[in-house]
């Protein structure tokens, strides 16, 4: 069984046991947290939300709270004497998918 879930403004395909990587929410390492935006539960009968599936819930675990990967801007204008150089490292929340749960 798998669902699509809504966070962060973006969405993630999950599954049970799945470790994933979202934009930082605020919880504790070993805190549990739960998504209610639950846009599709697929397994032997996929549901369709409109645009939320009506009872779904996904349950997780929050293992880590961590950095991403260093992103570098840089700007350049040819004969200007223009550049700039900006760094830019994205935080993240760690967590491992418990369950999935329809009503």
């Amino acid at each position: 069984m798998y669902a699509v879930i809504r966070t962060g403004g973006k969405q993630y395909r999950v599954a049970r046991n799945e470790v994933i990587r979202i934009e930082k929410i605020e919880a504790e390492p070993g805190s549990t947290v739960e998504f209610e935006e639950v846009l599709l539960v697929g397994g032997e009968e996929t549901r369709v939300g409109r645009p939320l599936v009506e009872g779904a819930k996904v349950t997780a675990t929050v293992l880590d709270q961590i950095k991403g990967p260093k992103i570098v801007i840089f700007k350049k204008k040819r004969r200007k004497n223009y550049r700039r150089k900006r760094g830019h490292r994205q935080q993240l929340t760690v967590l491992r998918v418990q369950d999935i749960q329809v009503a």
